[in-house]
């Protein structure tokens, strides 16, 4: 099913100093290059999740919730969070919209994130750590609840970069997004989380890196 293309974005707002949400609404955008890049991208995510064919996916970072109200949409028990409670109120807005149950949504910082609340069998958090201070931290957060599979994605640099300043964005901060603090080649966040997850799919939808790992170290929650 696909969702309404009535979702409300926060459109660069920030909370905290913190640019949260979709600055547009990329997934309901007409321009062709914006929904084939959006197409490729929601291919290889649908992919990664029915891959683990999960019971439960916690979205950490869900914004205004387009993903969790699509999975949602599609049977899943899922679940979205969010730092900002501005996002929240939309995500539960969208979610009216869509007649789901606002309920799924709820307000929690990543740093704050409780292995016996939000633990998943699929946790889901994209294009969220190129936005924190203590991105290692937020990983050490995300293994401690993806029991056990993570999907993780952000943006590839640095690539990012060269596409924004060719469509005329962001010349003075030479094509850096404002609000991302963190930037990562493709190879590189391999390496990283490599250190706490094994690696079971890499994939490159232009211009984002998307991982998904395996917490080898916890219980699946799927078998208790």
């Amino acid at each position: 099913m696909n969702i309404k293309h009535t979702l409300k974005v926060s459109g660069g707002l920030q909370q905290d100093g913190v640019v949260i949400g979709n600055t547009f609404d990329k997934y309901g955008s007409r321009n062709p290059i914006v929904r084939l890049m959006m197409r490729s991208y929601e291919i290889i995510l649908d992919n990664f999740v029915t891959t683990v064919k999960p019971s439960r996916i916690h979205e950490v970072g869900c914004g205004e919730g387009y993903w969790t109200i699509k999975w949602l949409d599609k049977g899943y028990n899922a679940h979205g969070s969010d730092f900002s409670s501005i996002a929240i109120d939309m995500a539960r807005s969208n979610a009216h919209e869509q007649q789901n149950t606002a309920q799924n949504f709820a307000v929690k910082n990543i740093y704050d994130l409780d292995p016996n609340i939000d633990s998943a069998d699929l946790v889901v958090c994209c294009q969220v750590l190129e936005h924190l201070e203590n991105p290692e931290k937020a990983l050490l957060a995300l293994k401690g609840i993806a029991h056990p599979y993570l999907i993780l994605c952000v943006p590839r640099e640095p690539l990012w970069h060269v596409l924004n300043i060719a469509r005329g964005k962001y010349w003075s901060e030479w094509g850096n997004t404002p609000g991302h603090i963190q930037h990562w080649s493709k190879l590189k966040l391999i390496q990283y989380l490599s250190v706490h997850f094994t690696i079971m799919d890499v994939r490159s939808p232009i211009p984002w890196t998307m991982v998904l790992c395996k917490n080898d170290k916890c219980i699946d929650l799927r078998n208790t």
